[in-house]
């Protein structure tokens, strides 16, 4: 019934509801109480920084305004080069929301549905049963990609393409991990498919129309996706390090750097901000198309946060609809959330994948939430399940 209504409600309607609604929560900023915050978490990041060895940057806002922005350490170990807000981190698995947006819009325009099968697209492909909406959920059983073709791909020096890929399941045909839509299991493998549909329906490149109908509207003017051929671009970016006391850049398994959908994207905590403000403009996705991707889709999900289309989902006290996802890829560690009532906002960027930093992102939501302080500083780390 709400898709059916989002069918019949007008855009221009739909915008100055959301436009109001965005106006009635900034109303609610508290510059005194949002110093109060700010001046926590800038105790609470400086002693990260030098006392747990947190390296990033990092931006959190309430009520749709940010609070508080800082970078911390290097984005170049070797030559001492700073970290600054401008500075683009690898998303790792933050980036399959992008990938879960694309095909939302396309699905909005009528090109394709969320129950079509992967072989409308790719009808070579071995596995049957397997739905777009099956992929968007982790529901699809496929395997993971990373480690099917380890030991059959002799040249790791050049990065794979998302066809290239698809072309090695269909010779090589690895066993399923289940059958099709049986129980959730996060999966890579439906997320770079996800962005193969996206080119094979539009006939632009993953990276191109991501960068023209998302990156271009949501105003996020320093992001991009890598897909191993943007050297310059990530030549400005930040380099990801891993190890304890003696850390080193990530240099192996380069050739999986090529696939897109579930990882590749670029951005800055800036631009992630855009993006979350963009959400609520109505400029990417339609309100209540953009409702299912936050909607819980299993049933089976034994932990306290489900899973929509690309985000995490769960509900805190009080209701609050909390929305995230992290990711953790070649020394990367990243985490968005997002809180729809009053519009908060965390993003924390990190190229040093060996603290755990992301683990007490606890406190920062302790922090702009004190009133529910001790329920966010007694939960296990809600970026445990999602460090993908």
């Amino acid at each position: 019934m709400a898709f059916a209504a989002c069918e019949s409600r007008s855009q221009d309607k739909q915008a100055r509801q959301d436009a109001l609604l965005v106006d009635s929560v900034s109303l609610l900023f508290s510059p005194e109480d949002s110093a109060i915050k700010a001046a926590q978490l800038d105790t609470f990041f400086h002693n990260l920084n030098q006392r747990h060895g947190f390296n990033g940057t990092v931006l959190v806002a309430q009520y749709g305004k940010p609070i508080y922005k800082g970078a911390f350490g290097y984005k170049n170990f070797s030559s001492h080069d700073t970290l600054a807000l401008s500075t683009p981190f690898q998303l790792a698995s933050v980036s399959k929301q992008f990938t879960a947006v694309a095909i939302m819009q396309l699905q909005e325009k009528g090109l394709l549905s969320y129950e079509d099968s992967i072989q409308k697209f790719f009808p070579d492909f071995p596995y049957h049963e397997i739905t777009v909406r099956s992929m968007l959920t982790h529901r699809s059983g496929l395997p993971n990609y990373m480690y099917a073709f380890e030991k059959i791909i002799r040249d790791k020096n050049k990065p794979l393409t998302n066809a290239e890929v698809i072309d090695l399941f269909i010779k090589h045909k690895p066993g399923i991990y289940y059958l099709p839509n049986k129980k959730f299991n996060y999966s890579n493998t439906g997320y770079f498919l996800l962005a193969a549909i996206v080119e094979k329906i539009t006939g632009e490149r993953f990276k191109e129309y991501v960068a023209k109908h998302i990156f271009g509207p949501a105003g996020m003017t320093h992001s991009f996706i890598f897909d191993g051929t943007d050297s310059a671009k990530v030549a400005k970016a930040a380099i990801g390090y891993v190890g304890g006391r003696y850390i080193r850049p990530v240099t192996d398994n380069y050739y999986l750097e090529g696939v897109t959908g579930d990882k590749g994207v670029y951005s800055t905590v800036e631009d992630m901000f855009k993006w979350d403000q963009a959400l609520y403009s109505g400029k990417i996705l339609k309100a209540c198309t953009l409702e299912e991707a936050f909607t819980p889709k299993h049933f089976d999900v034994k932990t306290y946060a489900n899973y929509g289309f690309g985000w995490r989902t769960y509900y805190a006290p009080g209701g609050e609809p909390l929305v995230f996802h992290a990711g953790w890829w070649h020394g990367f560690k990243s985490y968005f959330m997002r809180n729809q009532r009053d519009h908060s906002t965390i993003v924390i960027l990190s190229n040093k994948a060996s603290n755990h930093s992301l683990s007490r992102v606890n406190v920062v939501q302790a922090i702009l939430w004190p009133k529910r302080a001790n329920f966010y500083l007694h939960r296990a780390d809600t970026t445990q399940q999602a460090a993908e």
